[in-house]
Protein backbone atom coordinates (compact mmCIF):
# COMPACT_ATOMS: atom_id res chain seq x y z
CA UNK A 1 0.00 0.00 0.00
CA UNK A 2 1.19 3.45 -0.50
CA UNK A 3 2.22 5.48 2.30
CA UNK A 4 -0.48 7.92 3.88
CA UNK A 5 0.67 12.04 3.23
CA UNK A 6 -0.42 12.52 6.52
CA UNK A 7 2.14 10.55 8.43
CA UNK A 8 4.63 11.80 10.02
CA UNK A 9 8.27 9.95 10.06
CA UNK A 10 10.93 10.00 12.76
CA UNK A 11 14.38 9.07 12.35
CA UNK A 12 14.04 6.62 15.21
CA UNK A 13 11.30 5.67 17.52
CA UNK A 14 14.35 4.56 19.57
CA UNK A 15 17.27 5.94 20.74
CA UNK A 16 19.62 3.71 19.67
CA UNK A 17 19.57 0.04 17.68
CA UNK A 18 20.96 -1.99 20.98
CA UNK A 19 18.06 -0.27 22.86
CA UNK A 20 15.31 -1.68 20.45
CA UNK A 21 16.78 -4.65 20.46
CA UNK A 22 16.58 -4.67 24.75
CA UNK A 23 13.11 -3.47 24.46
CA UNK A 24 11.51 -5.84 21.47
CA UNK A 25 13.64 -8.73 23.60
CA UNK A 26 11.49 -8.26 26.83
CA UNK A 27 8.84 -7.81 24.69
CA UNK A 28 8.89 -11.04 23.49
CA UNK A 29 9.78 -12.83 26.43
CA UNK A 30 6.93 -10.52 28.48
CA UNK A 31 4.74 -12.55 25.50
CA UNK A 32 5.53 -15.36 27.08
CA UNK A 33 3.12 -14.94 29.56
CA UNK A 34 0.19 -14.45 27.66
CA UNK A 35 -2.38 -16.61 29.26
CA UNK A 36 -4.63 -18.08 26.60
CA UNK A 37 -3.87 -19.56 23.57
CA UNK A 38 -3.01 -16.95 20.97
CA UNK A 39 -2.00 -16.24 17.44
CA UNK A 40 -0.01 -13.82 16.20
CA UNK A 41 -0.54 -12.04 12.75
CA UNK A 42 1.26 -9.00 10.69
CA UNK A 43 -1.66 -7.17 8.88
CA UNK A 44 -0.36 -5.05 6.00
CA UNK A 45 -1.58 -1.49 6.43
CA UNK A 46 -0.81 1.76 4.48
CA UNK A 47 1.75 2.59 7.49
CA UNK A 48 3.32 -0.60 7.49
CA UNK A 49 2.73 -3.76 9.43
CA UNK A 50 1.08 -4.11 12.39
CA UNK A 51 1.27 -6.75 14.94
CA UNK A 52 -2.11 -8.16 16.43
CA UNK A 53 -2.30 -10.93 18.85
CA UNK A 54 -5.36 -12.78 18.30
CA UNK A 55 -7.26 -14.88 21.03
CA UNK A 56 -10.72 -15.98 21.54
CA UNK A 57 -13.44 -18.49 20.59
CA UNK A 58 -13.48 -17.86 16.49
CA UNK A 59 -17.34 -17.80 16.35
CA UNK A 60 -17.68 -15.19 19.34
CA UNK A 61 -18.24 -11.41 18.92
CA UNK A 62 -15.01 -9.07 17.94
CA UNK A 63 -13.48 -6.75 20.80
CA UNK A 64 -10.56 -4.45 19.40
CA UNK A 65 -7.96 -3.74 22.22
CA UNK A 66 -5.68 -0.81 21.65
CA UNK A 67 -2.79 -0.10 24.10
CA UNK A 68 -1.61 3.35 25.98
CA UNK A 69 1.34 5.28 25.02
CA UNK A 70 4.90 3.92 25.27
CA UNK A 71 3.45 0.47 25.61
CA UNK A 72 2.12 -2.50 23.66
CA UNK A 73 -0.35 -5.51 23.94
CA UNK A 74 1.34 -6.56 27.39
CA UNK A 75 -1.09 -3.41 28.56
CA UNK A 76 -3.85 -6.98 28.86
CA UNK A 77 -1.99 -9.40 30.56
CA UNK A 78 -4.28 -9.11 33.45
CA UNK A 79 -7.49 -8.56 31.41
CA UNK A 80 -7.09 -11.00 28.21
CA UNK A 81 -7.99 -14.59 30.08
CA UNK A 82 -11.32 -13.18 31.28
CA UNK A 83 -12.18 -11.44 28.22
CA UNK A 84 -11.35 -14.02 25.77
CA UNK A 85 -13.83 -16.21 27.13
CA UNK A 86 -16.37 -14.49 25.24
CA UNK A 87 -15.04 -12.35 22.81
CA UNK A 88 -13.27 -13.06 19.94
CA UNK A 89 -10.06 -10.77 21.16
CA UNK A 90 -7.79 -8.82 18.62
CA UNK A 91 -4.62 -7.01 20.82
CA UNK A 92 -3.54 -4.16 17.96
CA UNK A 93 0.12 -3.00 18.88
CA UNK A 94 -0.18 0.43 18.05
CA UNK A 95 2.01 1.91 15.32
CA UNK A 96 5.15 4.05 16.17
CA UNK A 97 4.99 2.65 20.08
CA UNK A 98 7.74 -0.21 21.23
CA UNK A 99 5.82 -2.91 19.86
CA UNK A 100 5.69 -5.25 17.20
CA UNK A 101 4.15 -2.94 14.77
CA UNK A 102 5.84 -0.53 11.96
CA UNK A 103 7.61 2.96 13.54
CA UNK A 104 5.02 5.23 11.56
CA UNK A 105 2.97 7.70 13.68
CA UNK A 106 0.06 8.80 11.43
CA UNK A 107 -0.30 12.54 12.40
CA UNK A 108 -2.71 12.70 15.35
CA UNK A 109 -6.13 15.01 14.58
CA UNK A 110 -6.11 13.96 10.41
CA UNK A 111 -7.87 11.07 8.92
CA UNK A 112 -4.31 8.95 8.90
CA UNK A 113 -5.50 6.98 12.44
CA UNK A 114 -8.90 6.05 11.09
CA UNK A 115 -7.49 4.88 7.58
CA UNK A 116 -4.66 3.11 9.29
CA UNK A 117 -7.35 1.16 11.55
CA UNK A 118 -9.87 0.88 8.73
CA UNK A 119 -6.48 -1.21 7.07
CA UNK A 120 -6.15 -3.24 10.23
CA UNK A 121 -9.98 -3.90 10.51
CA UNK A 122 -10.14 -5.11 6.79
CA UNK A 123 -6.70 -7.64 7.32
CA UNK A 124 -8.95 -9.43 10.00
CA UNK A 125 -12.21 -9.19 8.28
CA UNK A 126 -13.88 -7.13 10.95
CA UNK A 127 -16.66 -5.25 9.69
CA UNK A 128 -18.16 -4.23 13.43
CA UNK A 129 -16.54 -4.31 16.49
CA UNK A 130 -16.17 -3.31 19.76
CA UNK A 131 -13.57 -1.11 20.78
CA UNK A 132 -11.19 -0.79 24.51
CA UNK A 133 -8.59 1.55 24.29
CA UNK A 134 -6.36 3.43 27.33
CA UNK A 135 -4.65 6.72 27.60
CA UNK A 136 -3.70 7.30 23.72
CA UNK A 137 -5.37 3.87 22.78
CA UNK A 138 -8.39 5.79 24.39
CA UNK A 139 -7.93 8.44 22.35
CA UNK A 140 -7.51 6.31 18.93
CA UNK A 141 -10.77 4.70 19.58
CA UNK A 142 -12.66 8.23 20.25
CA UNK A 143 -11.41 9.30 17.17
CA UNK A 144 -12.16 6.25 15.57
CA UNK A 145 -15.85 5.70 16.77
CA UNK A 146 -16.18 9.58 15.90
CA UNK A 147 -15.44 8.94 12.13
CA UNK A 148 -16.82 5.56 11.55
CA UNK A 149 -19.46 5.36 14.20
CA UNK A 150 -21.04 2.84 12.15
CA UNK A 151 -18.11 0.34 12.83
CA UNK A 152 -18.23 0.72 16.70
CA UNK A 153 -20.80 -1.16 18.23
CA UNK A 154 -19.38 -0.66 22.35
CA UNK A 155 -16.72 1.30 23.53
CA UNK A 156 -15.03 1.31 26.79
CA UNK A 157 -12.43 3.67 27.64
CA UNK A 158 -9.81 3.99 30.02
CA UNK A 159 -7.98 7.08 31.43
CA UNK A 160 -8.87 8.26 27.80
CA UNK A 161 -6.83 11.14 25.95
CA UNK A 162 -8.75 13.89 24.02
CA UNK A 163 -11.22 15.15 26.29
CA UNK A 164 -10.14 16.37 29.81
CA UNK A 165 -6.93 19.02 29.25
CA UNK A 166 -3.86 17.58 29.18
CA UNK A 167 -1.49 18.26 31.92
CA UNK A 168 1.97 19.14 32.02
CA UNK A 169 3.03 20.08 35.52
CA UNK A 170 4.29 16.23 36.27
CA UNK A 171 6.72 17.06 33.58
CA UNK A 172 8.12 20.65 34.80
CA UNK A 173 8.56 18.51 38.55
CA UNK A 174 10.14 15.80 36.65
CA UNK A 175 12.21 18.44 34.52
CA UNK A 176 13.48 19.75 38.44
CA UNK A 177 14.29 16.89 39.59
CA UNK A 178 16.81 15.88 36.97
CA UNK A 179 18.33 19.55 37.08
CA UNK A 180 18.93 19.42 41.00
CA UNK A 181 20.45 15.68 40.40
CA UNK A 182 17.32 13.70 42.45
CA UNK A 183 16.05 12.31 38.77
CA UNK A 184 15.06 8.81 38.98
CA UNK A 185 12.99 7.48 35.91
CA UNK A 186 11.27 4.98 39.09
CA UNK A 187 9.81 7.99 40.72
CA UNK A 188 8.88 9.69 37.65
CA UNK A 189 7.08 6.45 36.58
CA UNK A 190 5.34 5.82 40.15
CA UNK A 191 4.54 9.93 39.85
CA UNK A 192 2.64 9.19 36.65
CA UNK A 193 0.76 6.12 37.02
CA UNK A 194 -0.19 7.28 40.60
CA UNK A 195 0.82 3.53 41.54
CA UNK A 196 2.35 2.56 45.35
CA UNK A 197 5.72 0.64 45.91
CA UNK A 198 3.77 -3.04 45.98
CA UNK A 199 1.17 -2.26 42.84
CA UNK A 200 4.37 -0.61 40.59
CA UNK A 201 6.88 -3.42 41.12
CA UNK A 202 5.65 -5.92 38.80
CA UNK A 203 5.83 -3.76 35.84
CA UNK A 204 8.73 -0.88 36.79
CA UNK A 205 11.20 -3.02 35.16
CA UNK A 206 9.41 -3.16 31.68
CA UNK A 207 8.31 1.07 32.39
CA UNK A 208 12.22 2.30 33.12
CA UNK A 209 13.44 -0.35 30.16
CA UNK A 210 10.72 1.24 27.61
CA UNK A 211 11.86 5.28 28.58
CA UNK A 212 15.23 4.34 28.85
CA UNK A 213 15.45 3.66 25.06
CA UNK A 214 12.20 4.86 23.46
CA UNK A 215 11.67 8.57 22.10
CA UNK A 216 7.69 9.12 23.22
CA UNK A 217 5.34 10.85 21.38
CA UNK A 218 5.64 14.79 23.00
CA UNK A 219 2.71 16.29 21.01
CA UNK A 220 -0.40 17.43 22.66
CA UNK A 221 -3.36 15.36 21.87
CA UNK A 222 -5.73 16.98 20.13
CA UNK A 223 -9.00 17.93 21.93
CA UNK A 224 -12.57 16.06 20.65
CA UNK A 225 -15.37 19.36 20.78
CA UNK A 226 -18.56 19.02 22.50
CA UNK A 227 -20.42 18.54 18.93
CA UNK A 228 -17.64 15.36 18.10
CA UNK A 229 -18.77 13.57 21.57
CA UNK A 230 -22.73 14.13 21.21
CA UNK A 231 -21.97 12.55 17.97
CA UNK A 232 -21.43 9.00 19.12
CA UNK A 233 -24.25 6.75 18.44
CA UNK A 234 -22.78 3.80 20.48
CA UNK A 235 -23.03 3.01 24.37
CA UNK A 236 -19.46 4.07 25.76
CA UNK A 237 -17.71 3.38 29.21
CA UNK A 238 -15.34 5.74 30.47
CA UNK A 239 -13.14 4.77 33.83
CA UNK A 240 -10.73 7.53 34.77
CA UNK A 241 -8.56 8.14 38.07
CA UNK A 242 -9.13 11.27 40.12
CA UNK A 243 -5.31 11.12 41.01
CA UNK A 244 -4.58 11.57 37.43
CA UNK A 245 -1.81 13.53 37.00
CA UNK A 246 -1.16 13.40 32.95
CA UNK A 247 -5.10 14.07 32.18
CA UNK A 248 -7.45 16.28 33.87
CA UNK A 249 -9.99 13.49 34.97
CA UNK A 250 -12.45 15.69 36.57
CA UNK A 251 -13.23 17.56 33.11
CA UNK A 252 -12.93 14.05 31.63
CA UNK A 253 -16.13 12.84 33.51
CA UNK A 254 -17.48 16.15 33.20
CA UNK A 255 -17.37 16.41 29.28
CA UNK A 256 -18.41 12.72 28.45
CA UNK A 257 -21.35 13.10 31.45
CA UNK A 258 -22.59 16.28 29.64
CA UNK A 259 -22.32 15.52 25.71
CA UNK A 260 -22.36 11.83 25.03
CA UNK A 261 -25.80 10.61 25.15
CA UNK A 262 -25.25 6.95 26.16
CA UNK A 263 -22.52 7.02 28.40
CA UNK A 264 -21.42 5.42 32.08
CA UNK A 265 -18.85 7.30 33.84
CA UNK A 266 -16.33 6.26 36.74
CA UNK A 267 -14.49 8.34 38.52
CA UNK A 268 -12.01 5.82 41.03
CA UNK A 269 -10.49 8.04 44.10
CA UNK A 270 -7.07 7.20 44.68
CA UNK A 271 -6.39 6.52 41.54
CA UNK A 272 -3.39 7.91 39.06
CA UNK A 273 -3.02 7.32 35.10
CA UNK A 274 -2.82 3.58 35.50
CA UNK A 275 -6.04 2.29 35.59
CA UNK A 276 -6.23 -0.99 36.64
CA UNK A 277 -7.97 -3.78 37.80
CA UNK A 278 -10.97 -3.07 35.89
CA UNK A 279 -11.67 -6.30 34.16
CA UNK A 280 -15.08 -7.15 35.50
CA UNK A 281 -16.25 -3.69 34.62
CA UNK A 282 -15.46 -3.30 31.20
CA UNK A 283 -16.33 -7.00 30.47
CA UNK A 284 -20.54 -6.45 32.24
CA UNK A 285 -20.18 -3.30 29.67
CA UNK A 286 -19.42 -5.00 26.97
CA UNK A 287 -21.85 -8.11 27.90
CA UNK A 288 -24.84 -5.89 28.55
CA UNK A 289 -27.62 -5.95 26.11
Amino acid sequence: MSTNKTTARPAAIYKSAAGAEAIQRNYREMLHAWPVPAEELRIPTREGETFVIVSGPQDAPPLVLLHGSGANSTNWLGDIASWAQHFRTYSVDIVGEPGGSAPSRPVLGSEAIALWLDDVLAGLGISQTALVGMSLGGWHALDYSIRRPDRVTRLALLCPGGVGKQRVGWLFKAVLDRVLGRHDLARSAKLVTGLDDAHLAPVLDQVVLTFTHFNPRTEKLPVFTDAQLHSLTMPVLVIVGARDVMLNSTETARRITQNVPDATVHVLPDVGHAVLGQTATVLKFLQDN
